[in-house]
């Protein structure tokens, strides 16, 4: 029941605390106006990821309170990343700094969050024990949360997209948080789940406030914090050891990697931002607004159900799945990189 408390609880508070975001993006003139690349036809606040945060922080703290969390050093470094990824992305709403400051600091945060136990020491591996990763912990860490927290954040181009994909990505990883016994990331995951459950309330099509890198940022930041916590706090479980974030991930982490290669290809800078997502080029086909948001959770949920099989599953019957829906996906892959890469 405390996983429907917390849900509900964070769905409540974001709700509140919404209006008062709208009201303070306003009055500092925190505001997303149309632009070429903009899909968006009205000036939006943004930097909603502060209702998020507030939201979060407070059940969090609740939750230690009323003895259901512990008040550790994971939770600890959550609370200070998370709070200096939400300043970082206000900042950038505000001033749209520059990316090799954002990544500069992104790695700042992440370094950080290593110290408080946050780090890549094992890597999940299908056909036995877990593998060690030494001296690579780091490094990978550092890559993790540089391509998670940026995933999320590229794929915030439609209203409600990126919020209602990280609600399911929340949702799998409480559930399998829960079952394998990792209540710390259970407890954290179903808060972000209703807090991202309320702001849809006004961030759906036609969206009253934008998450921002704010929320995007923040988002992004926690879930791959969480999917790194397991290492700490696995009792003898690897289920979140890299494997079903990775799955659950798939959509805004293909679409990251494959938009730093188009950029390369065509000798654009990495960071500088386009119109050519994934839910960009739906939209040319002609899907409309709406759908192309629908297809974005479809998705998500689907790879979210395969990861949970992973859990409860025999691992050769799951493997077997996913080798043969790899296959097809790299199939379709390589057909779309194909037309896109090799045109004359």
């Amino acid at each position: 029941m405390i996983n429907i408390y917390v849900t509900i609880g964070s769905l409540i508070l974001v709700y509140l605390l919404v209006p008062a975001n709208i009201a303070v993006s306003r009055r500092f003139g925190n505001i997303d106006h149309p632009r070429d690349r903009s899909i968006h036809e009205n000036s939006t606040p943004k930097s909603g990821g502060i209702a998020i945060f507030l939201a979060i922080v407070i059940i969090q703290a609740i939750l230690v309170v009323l003895r259901y969390q512990e008040a550790n050093n994971l939770l600890y470094g959550l609370f200070i990343g998370g709070f200096l990824i939400v300043v970082l992305g206000i900042l950038d709403d505000i001033y749209d700094l520059p990316a090799w400051v954002k990544v500069l600091v992104e790695i700042g945060i992440a370094l950080l969050m290593i110290s408080f136990n946050f780090k890549i020491d094992l890597l999940t591996n299908p056909f036995g024990n877990p593998i060690q990763t030494g001296i690579f912990s780091y490094p990978l860490t550092i890559l993790w949360f540089l391509l998670v927290v940026n995933a999320i954040n590229l794929i915030d181009g439609l209203d409600g997209l990126a919020t209602g994909i990280i609600a399911i990505v929340a949702l799998i990883l409480g559930v399998a948080g829960w079952s394998t016994g990792n209540y710390f990331v259970a407890l954290f995951s179903f808060s972000i789940l209703g807090s991202c459950i309320g702001f849809l309330r006004y961030n759906f099509h036609p969206a009253r406030i934008f998450l921002g890198d704010a929320g995007s940022l923040f988002l992004g930041f926690c879930i791959a914090a969480l999917s790194v916590a397991g290492n700490a706090q696995y009792k003898g479980a690897t289920a979140l050891t890299m494997l079903v974030p990775i799955i659950v991930l798939s959509v805004p982490l293909f679409d990251t990697i494959f938009t730093i290669f188009r950029r390369i290809k065509s000798t654009k800078h990495i960071f500088q931002a386009d119109k050519s997502h994934f839910h960009h080029k739906l939209l040319e086909i002609g899907l409309s607004y709406k759908s192309v948001v629908l297809i974005g959770y479809f998705i998500t949920l689907l790879f979210g159900l395969i990861s949970l099989g992973f859990l409860l599953v025999d691992r050769k019957i799951l493997l077997s799945l996913l080798l043969g829906m790899g296959v097809l996906i790299l199939i379709i892959f390589y057909n779309i990189i194909k037309s896109e890469f090799m045109k004359k």
